[in-house]
């Protein structure tokens, strides 16, 4: 109440908290790839696993696309060798 009545949120709507689980999930995905959490640690209980190869994967719509449109240069026509230089 006292967070709408500032302004911060919409009159009507709450937050609830992140879990436990969620807020250290999103920390270790945002230090370590998913691979190297997997052999570093001999037991991971699924469900945290499962948090993990979420908040692994980017959220805005820009970093997306980045990703999604990686590009090593082999599609490109001049780049192989009939192609000009």
């Amino acid at each position: 109440a006292a967070a709408a009545a500032l302004g911060l949120l919409p009159l009507g709507k709450t937050q609830s908290p992140q879990s436990l689980l969620d807020i250290a999930a999103r920390k270790v995905a945002e230090k370590w790839p998913f691979q190297r959490v997997e052999e570093r640690f001999e037991r991971i209980p699924e469900p945290v696993q499962r948090r993990i190869v979420y908040w692994s994967f980017p959220r805005s719509e820009r970093e997306i696309c980045m990703y999604s449109s990686f590009n090593t240069g082999a599609e490109d026509p001049a780049a192989g060798p009939g192609g000009a230089a």
